[in-house]
């Protein structure tokens, strides 16, 4: 992670919420939970605090966010998903922030380095625009 780091930023209850069902998925036998949430006794609840950071380098490439002016023409994203039937999804986003996240495990307590996206919804409608007679521009939004 690069960028100057906020420390201790407190994250909203919609993201709590994504968070939980984050560590849902990628620890199956595990519960986990938010602050005063409900679940099950046993339920490791999660930090409400995070670090977030303007950037993020992977290898020799240095991925931007919104939270980053400098850097924010590297903020956009394509996902693309294989979903159970075997074709690709792609889906266009633009990174907020990156931030790491701490939670406590059965062997100790694991940094998580995570990136929040907003995620541009489909549109239904598709429009075509004519440059000249012959050419036409296909223009979905």
């Amino acid at each position: 992670m690069l960028g100057s780091a906020s420390e201790n930023v407190v994250m909203s209850n919609s993201m709590l919420d994504l968070l939980v069902e984050y560590y849902l998925v990628t620890y199956e036998t595990l519960e986990f939970r938010k602050p005063f949430g409900e679940g099950h006794e046993n339920s490791r609840i999660i930090s409400v605090k995070m670090k977030q950071f303007g950037r993020c380098r992977i290898g020799s490439e240095t991925f931007g966010s919104n939270m980053s002016a400098r850097h924010v023409r590297n903020s956009y994203v394509l996902a693309k998903f294989i979903t159970q039937d075997g074709s690709v999804d792609c889906y266009p986003g633009q990174v907020q922030f990156f931030f790491s996240h701490k939670v406590d495990l059965p062997d100790g307590e694991l940094e998580h380095n995570l990136a929040f996206i907003r995620w541009y919804q489909p549109a239904n409608s598709r429009y075509y625009f004519s440059i000249e007679d012959d050419e036409i521009c296909n223009v979905e939004l």
